[in-house]
């Protein structure tokens, strides 16, 4: 007959059983992580240090992203005012070659280089990085300017009544500087600036470098002005034409020293993102340092721990086997 006694004793078992057990999977689990299971213990209820920690390491990690984006964004701005330097570079090298060669250089063909850079510019100033146009301000769903096209057909109208290489030069210096021309007829972002980039809880970037910057504005007219040079609405000679290739080469290498600045106000950009990017860096590997060394174990003691509970669990099962094969008859 099984008596109270011996339900109370197995039920006493089941329960050390079960208790050895959750020991054995939490120190493994420590073992294996190398921090405490029950932070409750730990911490004796007080979880303000742990909160902050965890709540500013929250933080870095939004500004992580916010640095990684500000960092390809301004990237690609370097990108773009690099390809649109490079064009402006080779196309005042073949205007100038064109006005000043004793050979001869057919007109067309310095025409159909300065339309090919036009549409480069352009492009480069139309690009976008994951899918936000770089110089179209606070518009960044659309891009910035017009198509090539647009703006020679434009200024054909505009400046038709210019009837030297001077003329047409100074006319769309006017046209480009005027509201109502350039920025109307080719400008399509916005008035207003792009936000600023947070990049920690003290540190802000702003990048507002739009397509109607004066830098920018100049090299666009310079190259304009040179596909328009064999234009049969200004009906220049020779002669004309070859002054103006050479004045629009001389003005477009000049321009250079604009871009090369909006360049090196981005560099410094760049090398702002990057600080920041390195101090919230080593402030994430401060925390995750203080995380651990606040929850960390005694790797000796949990393995000592470990040893004795799985010690104690084999005793258990042993005893258990004994207690199984007793018998009335064994007992007599």
């Amino acid at each position: 007959m099984t008596t109270l006694g011996d339900l109370s004793q197995s039920y006493s078992m089941r329960l050390r059983n079960i208790s050895l057990r959750q020991d054995i999977d939490r120190l493994t689990t420590e073992l294996a992580s190398g921090q405490v299971a029950d932070v409750r213990e730990v911490l004796a209820g007080n979880y303000s240090y742990l909160s902050d920690i965890e709540q500013r390491s929250s933080n870095l990690q939004g500004y992580a992203v916010a640095t990684t984006e500000a960092s390809l964004f301004a990237g690609a701005v370097q990108n773009a005012l690099g390809a649109v330097g490079q064009f402006g570079a080779d196309l005042s090298a073949s205007l100038l070659i064109a006005g000043n060669s004793a050979i001869g250089v057919t007109g067309s063909n310095t025409v159909a280089e300065a339309e090919n850079a036009l549409e480069g510019m352009i492009g480069a100033i139309n690009t976008d990085s994951a899918g936000r146009y770089l110089f179209s301000g606070a518009a960044t769903d659309q891009p910035p300017l017009a198509d090539a096209e647009t703006l020679l057909t434009a200024m054909r109208t505009a400046l038709a009544g210019a009837a030297t290489p001077d003329d047409l030069l100074a006319d769309a210096e006017t046209w480009f500087a005027d509201p109502a021309g350039f920025e109307a007829t080719m400008y399509q972002g916005s008035s207003d600036a792009i936000g600023p980039f947070n990049l920690s809880q003290s540190s802000k970037v702003s990048l507002d470098l739009r397509a109607i910057d004066p830098k920018l504005r100049e090299v666009l007219k310079l190259t304009a002005v040179a596909a328009l040079a064999t234009d049969p609405t200004f009906g220049f000679t020779v002669e004309s034409q070859s002054e103006l290739f050479d004045k629009t080469g001389q003005a477009l290498m000049a321009g250079q020293e604009g871009v090369i600045a909006l360049r090196a106000n981005v560099g410094f950009i760049e090398e702002r993102i990057d600080q920041v990017a390195s101090r919230n860096a080593a402030e994430q590997t401060a925390l995750d340092f203080a995380k651990v060394d606040l929850l960390k174990i005694d790797p000796y003691a949990a393995a000592t721990q470990l040893q004795e509970a799985q010690f104690q669990l084999q005793s258990l099962y042993s005893v258990t086997v004994r207690m199984s094969q007793l018998s009335l008859v064994n007992f007599l």
